[in-house]
């Protein structure tokens, strides 16, 4: 399944509002407030890669007061428990 670790920028403030924004959308798996050069942590999971980068553009990023993100996606199959 498609996963992704989104890092979010915010304007000061407003992190516990886009914490339960975030936690609001089913595809994301987790989400949590971060030390850091970046102020939140988000997982992201959807049953495609296209819906997945449909997902991080249409939703995440257009959260009000997200400044930028930095989007990691998952290379499925390395680093799996089952395989080492």
């Amino acid at each position: 399944m498609p996963t992704a670790y989104v890092l979010i920028n915010c304007d000061l403030g407003s992190e516990e509002d886009i914490i339960k924004n975030l936690k609001k959308l089913p595809e994301a798996v987790e989400v949590s407030g971060v030390y850091g050069v970046y102020d939140i942590i988000a997982k992201i999971r959807s049953d495609t890669m296209d819906r997945l980068r449909e997902n991080i553009t249409w939703h995440v990023r257009k959260i009000d007061k997200v400044r930028s993100t930095l989007t990691m996606i998952v290379i499925e199959g390395q680093g799996d428990k089952n395989k080492i």
